[in-house]
């Protein structure tokens, strides 16, 4: 039997060996194209390369791309399982050419690697054509042999392809398979072709138009080729099968389920597995893909996916999560070709597990709910709206769940009924929310909001994307177009702009159009779920309904997600050297520079930021993969996981792990693990250097460590370095001997101050015997010492005091600018002179106020100094009364 993963492997060698660049799968989440909620054929990443918006280095590729239809325009979840080949997740391998070979080429291609190397039987084959393609059925008859009865044309535009309203379109040529009489159904474009006979195999779209606005189409100077062949369905004819759940890849997942649930493969419960073995697959790879569950968006078909496999389960009996279990099945058998399923394998395991479990509390009571309910309704009957919104709302069932449950009792549910109560449940939030006391201009968010929903983000696995443009907020109102120098805020159903939050700064760079738009970001930020685009329109004219790109800015993403990472390696660190009782109590991840306040008593020892700046240069040096789970809050701090401080969670959490330590089993053997819904780089290399800058207090029993990480970090030590050898170079020394030189010098300056000092006491001290007067009876030394420093005034008074000479001495200095006075009085002079009345004397004169100490040693000052001398003979004035 040809296996899945031969046929795969047999096209993509067939193509390459035929000048073809084998092009790796584009993730489930399109980044060029807005309109879409999931990538859902192989020409999805390629659609700017088609209308000349990108240049590759190649102009023929071929793929395996996998694909989702689950939400949106193209949704196949509610036929799953339920019919031969309906799937949420499918492979699409292609061939395209971009203007270089056109339909000749992509016929031989197609009929050569079908009936050569796939050994098709020619016979069993025939192929449709749009009715004006008169080309592509004469290619067919000459390249192929096929007589004009198996060339059927189609005037519909089931065979003429369009990429929208305007842009590359062509004829389309399908190739079918005849699984012969014995099955009913009649060939395409027969009343009859809905059978199951002429399955479809093959699509090779010619795309030779360029539809205009207008509505005229004119020729394609470089027509191109874009073709498309389900793996499924293609493996099912080439092992045999008419049912493609009966494929290898599918029969292993479904063999799996069998045995973990005891329920046989093809008994009671062949829907179910085939259920549960589909939705696997697609919540696999959405997961590896970077898509979370949640009740918004792309995560709100993945939880709907999920949780419509889990009632499956349940159905069957089972009492544990049954998903995670079926994992390894699943890698196994698709593994090799797509790797992101074997590094996000932690990742999914842990995401289904969670999605399970927190399901599985309300799905029995739900499920008790509904069988009461629509016991109530007879053999026939629909559901009351008010009931399905029960389910949705208390028990997590979406819409379509309750609906697939009452599918098999022939039961419907009241659409219209189940949207008024939804909108009746978004109107008094509404009321609840007004009556918060919210400031009266976010009334203008909650509006959006309500009507947009939340933002996709994108941010954790691109920084560019295209979206489209919902809302164009200017001067404090929604405007419908804003022109060149505009300040405006804009809202776009996906971005891989980080909305500040969690300590690290909102995202800056560009939204651009094709039709000229260019707005300048510089901030981002959240309200209510939605991520506004801060920024100026430069050119063009923003309006809501444009496709744009957003990119951005690279180098500082880079740097914030450097520091933001480096962020979580500094507090582990902390921890470890203080104690337990370190906690974050605030952050700043910015693209220059990291802030980290902590709970810490005391200030950190230069030797403690020592340790901790080694160590995390280590987990560093590490490169580890920075590993991201998905957990409740409380599993999350029952592993280990550190919370942010103020931040608020929901159900699920973000849980980020980085470095080594097989010790931590409880932390699942990672260094530091963190809730954080940040974005972080993708090893702990990733972060270049890490250093501290400076440590200090922000308030009391809080620290603040602020730091630096890569270029921002060998940007500060190139600064040091130069300082140093600058200063080298004044001292005329090596760097080396920088250190004994300095301790030298300061070790001859302090032997020289105190020479100075020495000098200046004798100085002070000495002088003729006329320094000295009579005043009221007592001996009196008034002396201005100029530059000598206010803070010697004290030891010298009292020097010369004990010298005898004198009763009553007044010393002022003029250092800095300003007067500084003492005055001191000897035992001699104790009841008949204070020497705090002389110098508030003193003070007055050069302008200050008051002054202080004891009777018998006080000192004051003032700012003139210019009138010390004045200040000498009011103190002198004040002795003689």
């Amino acid at each position: 039997m040809t296996s899945s993963n031969d046929i795969r492997a047999t096209f993509l060698d067939y193509f390459a060996r035929h000048g073809h660049t084998v092009v790796e799968s584009s993730p489930l989440v399109p980044r060029n194209d807005p309109t879409l909620m999931f990538t859902n054929s192989g020409m999805v990443q390629f659609k700017n390369v088609f209308t000349g918006q990108e240049k590759r280095p190649y102009s023929r590729a071929t793929t395996a791309q996998k694909s989702v239809r689950a939400g949106g325009k193209h949704n196949d979840l509610d036929n799953v399982g339920y019919t031969a080949r309906h799937h949420t997740f499918f492979e699409m391998l292609g061939n395209f050419s971009f203007g270089d070979y056109f339909k000749d080429q992509a016929i031989e291609h197609a009929w050569t690697l079908l009936t050569r190397d796939f050994a098709l039987p020619k016979e069993k084959l025939l192929v449709t054509v749009f009715s004006e393609d008169e080309d592509a059925a004469a290619l067919w008859r000459k390249i192929a042999g096929l007589p004009d009865e198996k060339i059927i044309r189609i005037p519909t535009s089931d065979n003429f392809w369009r990429m929208g309203d305007t842009g590359p379109c062509g004829p389309c040529s399908e190739i079918f398979y005849d699984h012969g009489p014995s099955i009913p159904g009649g060939p395409p474009g027969s009343p009859d072709e809905d059978g199951d006979r002429f399955i479809e195999i093959w699509n090779l779209v010619f795309m030779q138009y360029l539809e205009e606005p207008a509505g005229t189409r004119n020729p394609l100077p470089r027509p191109s080729i874009d073709t498309g062949m389900g793996l499924e369905r293609f493996a099912a004819i080439l092992q045999g099968k008419h049912d493609n759940y009966d494929i290898d890849t599918f029969r292993a997942l479904i063999l799996a389920s069998a045995e973990a649930t005891g329920q046989e493969a093809d008994g009671p419960f062949k829907i179910s597995h085939r259920v549960v073995a589909d939705h696997l697959r697609s919540g696999a790879f959405l997961i590896a893909d970077g898509v979370m569950p949640s009740n918004e968006g792309r995560g709100y078909v993945l939880r709907r996916i999920l949780r419509r496999a889990m009632r499956h389960a349940h159905m069957m009996g089972t009492k544990e999560p049954l998903l995670y279990r079926l994992l390894p099945a699943l890698i196994r058998q698709m593994g090799a070709a797509y790797p992101e399923l074997v590094r996000a394998e932690a990742l999914i395991s842990e995401t289904l597990k969670l999605e399970e479990n927190r399901f599985r509390s309300l799905l029995e009571r739900g499920l008790g709910l509904l069988a009461e309910e629509s016991g109530k309704l007879g053999d026939k009957g629909t559901l009351p709206g008010d009931v399905a919104f029960k389910l949705y709302d208390t028990y997590g069932f979406p819409l379509d769940l309750t609906q697939d449950a009452l599918r098999g009792e022939g039961k419907a549910v009241d659409v219209a009924g189940f949207e008024a109560a939804m909108a009746e449940q978004k109107k008094r939030a509404r009321a609840a929310w007004a009556g918060s006391g919210e400031a009266a201009t976010e009334t203008l968010w909650f509006d959006l909001k309500e009507k947009l929903g939340a933002t996709e983000f994108l941010g954790y696995s691109t920084e560019k994307a295209e979206g489209e443009i919902l809302a164009v907020v200017a001067n404090g109102a929604v405007v419908e177009r804003a022109g060149p120098g505009t300040e405006v805020a804009v809202v776009l159903n996906q971005t891989p702009f980080y909305a500040e939050s969690g300590g690290q700064v909102g995202d800056t760079g560009s939204i651009t159009g094709a039709d000229g738009l260019r707005i300048a970001v510089r901030d981002t930020q959240k309200k209510l779920g939605l991520f506004v685009h801060l920024g100026t329109v430069e050119a063009g004219e923003a309006a809501p309904g444009k496709p744009v790109q957003a990119e951005v800015a690279h180098e500082r993403r880079s740097a914030i997600r450097a520091h933001h990472s480096a962020t979580h390696l500094l507090h582990e660190a902390l921890r470890r050297r203080l104690g337990t009782h370190v906690a974050q109590k605030g952050s700043l991840n910015a693209p220059d520079r990291l802030r980290f306040d902590v709970s810490q008593p005391t200030p950190m020892q230069p030797e403690d930021l020592a340790w901790v700046e080694a160590e995390v240069n280590a987990r560093i040096r590490e490169n580890a993969e920075v590993i991201t789970r998905l957990m409740t809050p409380e599993a999350a701090v029952q592993a280990g996981a550190m919370a942010l401080f103020g931040e608020k969670y929901g159900d699920e959490v973000r849980v980020v792990g980085m470095g080594h330590d097989p010790e931590a089993t409880e932390k699942h053997g990672v260094y530091s693990l963190e809730l954080c819904g940040g974005t972080h780089v993708r090893r702990t290399g990733d972060i270049g250097l890490f250093k501290i800058v400076a440590e200090g207090a922000v308030s009391a029993g809080v620290r603040r460590v602020e730091a630096v990480t890569g270029a921002a970090a060998l940007a500060l030590i190139e600064a040091e370095q130069k300082a140093l050898r600058e200063a080298a170079a004044a001292l005329k020394v090596n760097p080396a001997e920088l250190p004994a030189r300095i301790a030298s010098l300061v070790e001859e300056r302090r032997k020289l101050e105190r020479d100075v000092a020495e000098l200046r006491k004798k100085l002070a001290t000495g002088g003729s015997e006329a320094s000295v007067e009579e005043v009221g009876g007592l001996r009196f030394s008034a002396r201005n010492l100029g530059e000598v420093p206010p803070r010697d005034l004290k030891g010298l008074a009292e020097a010369i005091l004990k010298s005898g000479t004198v009763d009553v001495v007044a010393l002022v200095s003029t250092a800095e600018g300003k007067a500084s006075l003492v005055a001191g009085v000897a035992d001699s002079a104790k009841g008949r002179a204070d020497a705090v009345a002389l110098v508030r004397a003193g003070s007055a004169a050069v302008g200050g106020k008051g002054g202080g100490g004891r009777p018998d040693m006080a000192q004051a000052g003032g700012p003139d100094a210019d009138k010390a001398e004045d200040a000498l003979a009011a103190m002198k004035a004040a002795l003689a009364g």
